[in-house]
């Protein structure tokens, strides 16, 4: 436009200089005025190109390109608008700033470094040529930052909260542009936020939990993004703290004396609990007779007892016990002995007796027994001399002359001399021949007699 306006100008000039008809000669002088003028116009400094915007993570390097074509005699100046600071004159750097420097690279280009950028450099710069009038351009630096989580405003990465009470887990984070925050729990589960309503990813600066169970202990990730790498995550562990919880899967075992038996109870506790298992008062420690283990997963715990042998004085309670510093409980186990299977046992044939004189046996022998009985736990029967039997012959048979009360007798004093009367271990069959079989007990009890033998044999 500028150029324009001079050629009409230079011919209104021309036409006051000469108001008469043209002739050859003056048309020949007003096309090299004219050409004159162009050529001095179009040598005039002129903008090849706009300034781009650039943008960069702060830290780093940016080359803000000005190209000037004709700029013959004149000069270059870069400006910083936002600070209105004069950054460098043709090739001379007037900033007392040293990241700032000027290249030329004799092709037009002028170009201007901005080394480790900082936050404070982002804004307008304008290139500028000292023409009459003044011509220049503007350009955009962008100096973006990552994502920084600020700990001092954050919630520390390891929180405990009572079960059933409210927390705000907090993330805060700094950047350009400004970061955008989302939770995830580390183990994938979802989140329960908003009266249990449950996500997977939950936006926001501060994450709300209400009534906290013991199902949301564990890891939470804040995750810091703002589009520039890379992302930063803080890890949150969040710890419920309940009393000991124990479960019992049975509280009656069964076993027979001599085998393995194994007992376990299941319990939860945060903050980790003490566990351990005591029989009769006595805390048990792993030995030959107990094996003691114990798995535990988080907040939960599997502890099991295995008793080896089993004896008389290893039947009872059990009890295992599970203690933090907020409370204390326990659960009991009671392992009571069972027969072993039934297996066939010898018959003893008493081929004198006759089956009438057996039939007579089984009629009384509940009588007889539980005249032992009593005998036993009031004064001794007479028929007990140590670990044998008084007045009876130990001959594995019996005349057919004795009588009806001595087979009896000798029935009962043969049944007691096998320690039969308080764990009674009577057949309740006779077989053809009159044979007396021993079968399952009749009676138990927890604490058999001294006076007893533990494995008689009928006579």
């Amino acid at each position: 436009m500028i150029f324009l306006v001079t050629i009409m100008q230079v011919l209104l000039i021309a036409f006051n200089l000469f108001p008469s008809r043209f002739t050859n000669r003056k048309v020949l002088f007003l096309v090299y005025l004219t050409n004159l003028v162009t050529h001095v116009m179009m040598n005039e400094p002129r903008f090849a190109q706009p300034i781009p915007n650039v943008t960069v993570a702060v830290g780093r390097d940016a080359n803000l390109p000005c190209v000037v074509e004709h700029l013959g005699g004149y000069k270059v100046a870069w400006i910083h608008i936002d600070r209105q600071m004069i950054l460098t004159i043709h090739r001379h750097v007037i900033s007392r700033i040293p990241r700032y420097s000027i290249t030329y690279d004799n092709a037009n280009t002028w170009l201007l470094h901005v080394n480790q950028a900082h936050q404070d450099d982002r804004g307008y710069y304008m290139c500028q040529v000292n023409t009459n009038p003044m011509i220049s351009q503007v350009g955009y630096l962008q100096v973006v930052v990552p994502p920084n989580i600020l700990d001092i405003e954050s919630t520390p990465s390891s929180v405990a909260v009572r079960e059933n009470q409210n927390i705000n887990m907090t993330c805060r984070a700094d950047g350009f542009p400004t970061p955008k925050i989302i939770w995830r729990r580390e183990d994938g589960e979802e989140i329960a936020v908003e009266k249990k309503k449950k996500v997977l990813v939950y936006d926001g600066e501060v994450l709300p939990l209400t009534k906290v169970s013991r199902n949301e202990m564990g890891a939470y990730l804040c995750i810091a993004t703002n589009g520039v790498p890379p992302s930063v995550s803080k890890r949150i562990i969040l710890d419920v703290e309940f009393s000991p919880m124990i479960w019992v899967p049975n509280q009656l075992v069964g076993a027979p004396a001599g085998t393995d038996v194994t007992i376990d109870c299941h319990t939860e506790a945060h903050p980790k609990a003490i566990i351990y298992w005591v029989y009769n008062s006595v805390m048990v420690l792993p030995s030959k007779k107990y094996k003691t283990d114990y798995a535990e997963n988080s907040y939960r715990a599997h502890m099991k007892l295995t008793i080896r042998n089993l004896q008389y004085g290893d039947f009872g309670n059990y009890r295992c016990i599970s203690k933090n510093s907020l409370g204390e409980t326990e659960g009991s186990i009671r392992v009571y002995e069972i027969p072993l299977p039934s297996t066939p046992s010898k018959q003893v044939t008493h081929s004198t007796v006759e089956t009438r004189e057996s039939n007579m046996i089984l009629g009384t022998r509940n009588d007889s027994v539980k005249g032992l009985q009593t005998d036993m736990y009031g004064t001794k029967n007479e028929i007990f001399t140590g670990s044998g039997v008084a007045g009876i012959p130990s001959s594995s048979s019996m005349s057919s002359s004795s009588s009806s009360s001595h087979a009896s007798t000798a029935s009962v004093a043969s049944i007691a001399g096998n320690g039969l009367s308080a764990f009674g271990s009577v057949g309740n069959a006779i077989d053809r021949k009159g044979s007396l079989a021993i079968g399952k007990s009749m009676f138990y009890t927890e604490h058999p007699p001294n006076e007893l033998g533990s494995s008689g044999k009928l006579l």
